[in-house]
């Protein structure tokens, strides 16, 4: 097998460890009197509504869920609606508006089930009183251009929301509330799932001084309707299991490295940073280990880097990524990598990733591509389509975030 072929391998092998067909159980009577409901937001919403009405044996009464363009399932009681991702439109905000509805007619004797995926917040677009759609919309491209952390950018969603933060819980009350949540967190952190529709949020944490912290301006209005949103610090009764998450993806890999003799190396499942600072980081530890290896390492490690936007090129954090690391490795013999998002769609493209070989620097460069303009720009596609290093899959209907493997084999004699 081929050392392309290989990186492939691990990354499909982590994919499906993060599907949630199989992964649900539900309990024997779920809402005995009365009537159980169904809502959901995510990435993986669609994928995970078809899990949950196989494992259900209690008829659904309602269901309605939200999930990107592109990553709808077929599902037999349960409606699945599209909307877009990652940033929020017309459709999400209508979602959510039917999302809430729902959760409003629940009675003391039934039962809400929140099928919740990375995703979600973008999808579940209601905005909090004094705000409106535009502002979310603005607020969100910001702070994803800034590259903000995603645990930055969630707290603050839930400040400009009216059903993030636990408020759809509230609203749902005092109804059971049961929720299935697929983590794309690094940390794994169940209230920033979805930016948490059903958990409590915990205190302290200041959207403004975020905004701040990433030069985002907003108007008074604004500060005013995100300081008049607390979200609440306590939910009695609120339920939840985190289903699939990047620490088993990983391991899913390492056992897959392992059947082929290599040893799997774990770094974690919860990595951030610049993505181009995250590179360099691996690159040097790829080449400090090569040296005094015995037999060939898999480098495997989850979590969500950022990309501070310069330039006007295309291409998401795993290709930019995968450029920098080239850049840094420089053609260095016996090391490849892969980095590539579990939902399929990396960034605002149609790939999910990209592959990086000892030539794949000498291809772009063929091709008349100069990598490091590339770099510059955040024109990693670019540079890789040239290359020919691009993964793409189509959306996987899970997410779990970003997957990276790097193969470091012995240096030659």
């Amino acid at each position: 097998m081929q050392a392309e072929e290989r990186l492939r391998a691990l990354y499909a092998a982590a994919v499906d460890a993060a599907r949630p067909a199989g992964r649900i159980e539900v309990p024997a009577a779920l809402a005995p009197k009365g009537r159980l409901i169904v809502l959901g937001a995510g990435k993986a919403a669609g994928s995970m509504a078809a899990a949950f009405e196989e494992a259900c044996e209690q008829p659904i009464a309602a269901g309605l869920v939200v999930t990107s363009y592109g990553n709808a399932a077929p599902t037999r009681a349960i409606e699945v609606v599209e909307a877009s991702h990652p940033v929020p439109d017309a459709n999400g905000l209508r979602a959510a508006e039917r999302i809430m509805a729902l959760a409003k007619e629940a009675g003391p004797d039934d039962a809400v089930v929140f099928l919740g995926s990375g995703g979600g917040s973008a999808l579940l677009a209601l905005p909090a009183p004094g705000l409106e759609l535009a502002d979310k919309q603005a607020i969100t491209k910001a702070l994803l251009a800034s590259g903000a952390p995603i645990t930055e950018i969630n707290n603050v969603r839930k400040s400009l929301s009216a059903v993030k933060g636990g408020r759809l819980a509230q609203a749902a009350a005092p109804a059971r509330v049961l929720s299935y949540l697929i983590s794309d967190m690094p940390g794994d952190d169940a209230a920033l799932i979805a930016s948490g529709p059903t958990l409590a949020s915990p205190q302290g944490f200041e959207p403004l001084a975020v905004l701040e912290k990433h030069g985002v301006e907003v108007d008074e209005r604004v500060r005013e309707a995100i300081a008049a949103n607390p979200a609440p610090a306590a939910l009695a009764g609120a339920e939840y299991k985190v289903i699939a998450k990047a620490a088993d993806s990983l391991a899913a890999a390492a056992a897959l490295a392992d059947s082929w003799g290599w040893e799997a190396r774990i770094l974690g499942d919860a990595i951030e940073g610049e993505a181009r600072a995250v590179a360099r980081t691996m690159a040097a530890e790829a080449r400090a280990l090569q040296s005094g290896l015995a037999r060939p390492v898999a480098l495997l490690s989850g979590g969500e880097t950022t990309v501070e936007v310069r330039g006007e090129g295309k291409g998401g954090r795993n290709q930019e990524f995968c450029l920098a690391l080239a850049l840094a490795l420089d053609g260095q013999a016996g090391i490849h990598a892969i980095a590539a998002d579990t939902d399929g769609i990396d960034g605002a493209t149609v790939h999910a990733g990209a592959v990086v070989a000892p030539d794949s620097l000498a291809r772009m460069q063929e091709q008349g591509v100069d990598p490091q303009a590339c770099l510059e720009a955040n024109d990693a596609q670019r540079a890789f389509e040239a290359a020919g290093g691009l993964v793409t899959t189509g959306p996987s209907l899970t997410n779990v975030n970003d997957f990276r493997a790097v193969l470091v084999e012995p240096a030659a004699a």
